[in-house]
């Protein structure tokens, strides 16, 4: 027969050793989704597999040919930053949000006229941090690693001067500095808890009609 209390003994052991696993796993995804380094931010990867927010695009062809930023914006924020998101609608100190620059490119399909994606021409960072940006509006900094040929990014960057930024988005964005207006998964995910993740009862903001009967 086995020893009730050596039993117990492995039972408690095993029972500790799966918490403190579970505690170093909660920690290790609490972590900042960054790594700065002698004050440079390095370059993030695997942030193609975060919580991608959409896409916006001001072309050249609607802007008389002078577009600031002409190019489509692949914008993805960290998993950690999204649970908070959609938990209560606000921005955890430690938020990353990663924006790709991607050429437009053919203008035609097979769908029809439009703009689509090209090659990929940069990459852009900001983050909240009261550490990093303490005197900062809304603790908000910038970074960028595209390569003035546009086909290279360094592998580390320095912010560059918050007020550059800032004051545009502090006249104009939606919340907390951030053009969320202009993303839906955003704006439509803001403290919605699990009807944030898609699929559930909030989609296309509760506006679906019952069509009338005949």
């Amino acid at each position: 027969m086995i020893n009730k209390k050596i039993l117990i003994t492995m039972c408690s052991a095993l029972f500790t050793g799966a918490t403190l696993q579970l505690a170093t796993i909660s920690s290790v995804h609490a972590a900042e989704a960054f790594i700065i380094t002698n004050g440079e931010l390095e370059r993030p990867t695997g942030y193609r597999e975060w919580i991608y927010v959409g896409t916006p695009v001001t072309p050249n062809d609607m802007n008389s040919g002078k577009a600031a930023f002409p190019e489509h914006h692949n914008v993805y924020i960290d998993p950690e930053s999204w649970a908070q998101w959609k938990k209560d609608g606000t921005f955890r100190d430690g938020t990353i949000l990663m924006k790709e620059l991607v050429s437009v490119s053919s203008k035609a399909a097979v769908s029809g006229a439009g703009y689509f994606q090209g090659e990929y021409i940069g990459l852009e960072a900001t983050i909240k941090s009261k550490k990093l940006f303490p005197n900062d509006a809304g603790n908000w900094g910038y970074y960028s690693f595209s390569g003035k040929d546009h086909k290279t990014l360094s592998k580390t960057a320095k912010p560059f001067p918050a007020a550059s930024c800032n004051a545009c988005h502090a006249a104009a964005a939606a919340d907390d500095f951030v053009f969320t207006q202009y993303y839906p998964v955003l704006s439509q995910g803001k403290a919605k808890g699990i009807k944030a993740t898609g699929g559930h009862d909030s989609e296309l903001n509760n506006s679906y009609i019952e069509p009338k009967a005949k």
